[in-house]
């Protein structure tokens, strides 16, 4: 009797660990952190936290590459005013954010912040250093869209239209009535 018993419990746990080994050994999709959005949020330097955040940056450009606007929210944490450097292929910009208060580039009312010479077309990333307060700066590699997105369309600079045809769909030959 105590052989069947031992039996039924062995034949359990084997099941058990069987049906859960996986989520055991196999990292949860869940629990990586990513940007849910078009845009990267920049991460803190090591050791010295910047008084301003960058959430949700991406970079909307001309057709050729040449000009961009940065839109992104920038989230002062303190209570002082801060100012954020940028700098990106020898250019340099500035913007301050007011102490407590999120800026939003290229929403609710406030303007984006204008990069030329990024020489980098849409469809790729623009190396960008962000440097705030007394903290070391962090270099992200940003994003770059065209204004065929709905919600990027007015934030192109100089108010250019895109070339969107590479989002047209066209027949293929030999492809018929769209399986």
């Amino acid at each position: 009797m105590n052989s069947r018993i031992l039996a039924s419990l062995a034949l359990g746990a084997v099941v058990l660990l069987g049906t859960t080994g996986c989520a055991g050994l196999t990292e949860q999709a869940t629990t990586i952190p990513y940007s849910p959005s078009d845009g990267v949020n920049v991460p803190a330097p090591e050791g010295s936290p910047a008084p301003v955040l960058i959430r949700n940056a991406v970079v909307v450009a001309d057709d050729e590459g040449t000009e961009g606007n940065l839109v992104a929210a920038l989230v002062n944490t303190t209570d002082e005013a801060a100012t954020l450097n940028l700098e990106w292929d020898g250019q340099t910009a500035t913007v301050q954010v007011p102490a407590g208060e999120v800026v939003s580039l290229g929403a609710d009312g406030e303007s984006p912040v204008l990069l030329s010479a990024i020489d980098t077309k849409p469809g790729a990333a623009l190396p960008l250093y962000f440097q705030s307060g007394d903290a070391e700066g962090v270099l992200a590699e940003v994003p770059v869209f065209d204004g065929c997105l709905e919600h990027f369309a007015d934030l192109v600079p100089g108010g250019a239209e895109s070339d969107c045809s590479h989002l047209e769909h066209t027949e293929s030959e030999g492809e018929e009535g769209g399986h």
